[in-house]
């Protein structure tokens, strides 16, 4: 029997968008940029875009988020076509992608919070939970020589790319629509509120993107868990 394969269209998403940026990774590796300082100021970026979303610069934080995110594939497309590719490049990539991510999640909890848009927060904590499952469902079936190599990066609906480009929407379209100070929804059919709620149209973008990641990412991750189990089952001869 033969493993089951991916899915192809996140793989086939990510190849598109890596290979946007093979140009720009180019023109950093001939001003002298190696693949593994790309990946540490990418990482700077992203704390940068971070900090802008505590401080509830939700429109500057979008542009620097994504910014930053997109030197993940600068990193690595400098590094397959300068022949530089190693595992301690690929172990730092994997860490500062990581250790980005959950800060950039951390400062749009700080900055919900400052706003008086809990919501936000909670939807930010189980955004970054979520993600970091996905992550850890690689992680531990590579651990297992299960899914090793681009196999399981294939498979599910919200790699990396994905959550980023949802997330800097959410982020910019926040901005662009009056950020989410004091936002609050109608849940008074819970009785949850004493006072009559007052919308906001940035809070609910932010609200939705952070909502779709963590959704999106649950499936990923029960993908991902299918996929795993069918391999191990073939591979076993059960």
């Amino acid at each position: 029997m033969t493993t089951p394969a991916p899915s192809t269209a996140p793989s086939g998403f990510r190849t598109r968008v890596r290979n946007l940026g093979e140009p720009v990774a180019l023109f950093f590796g001939r001003i002298g940029l190696t693949p593994n300082a790309l990946t540490i100021l990418g990482f700077l970026i992203t704390v940068a875009g971070a900090v802008l979303a505590a401080a509830g610069l939700w429109l500057l934080a979008g542009i620097v988020v994504f910014l930053g995110g997109a030197f993940d594939m600068f990193d690595g497309a400098l590094a397959r076509a300068t022949g530089k590719a190693s595992k301690v490049g690929a172990f730092l990539d994997s860490v500062f992608d990581r250790w980005g991510e959950s800060v950039v999640y951390i400062g749009i909890v700080i900055g919900c919070l400052n706003a008086s848009f809990p919501l936000g927060a909670g939807l930010a904590a189980a955004a970054m939970s979520e993600a970091f499952l996905v992550s850890y469902t690689r992680a531990r079936a590579e651990s297992l020589g299960l899914s090793t190599g681009k196999g399981m990066a294939a498979v599910g609906l919200a790699p990396r790319e994905v959550r980023l480009i949802i997330l800097s929407l959410g982020l910019f379209i926040a901005g662009l629509t009056g950020g989410v100070q004091g936002a609050q929804f109608d849940l008074n059919v819970l009785g949850l509120l004493d006072r009559a709620p007052t919308d906001s149209t940035g809070a609910t973008a932010l609200a939705a993107a952070l909502g779709l990641i963590a959704i999106l990412a649950t499936i990923t991750v029960i993908q991902r868990i299918i996929h795993v189990t069918k391999q191990a089952a073939t591979s076993d001869g059960k």
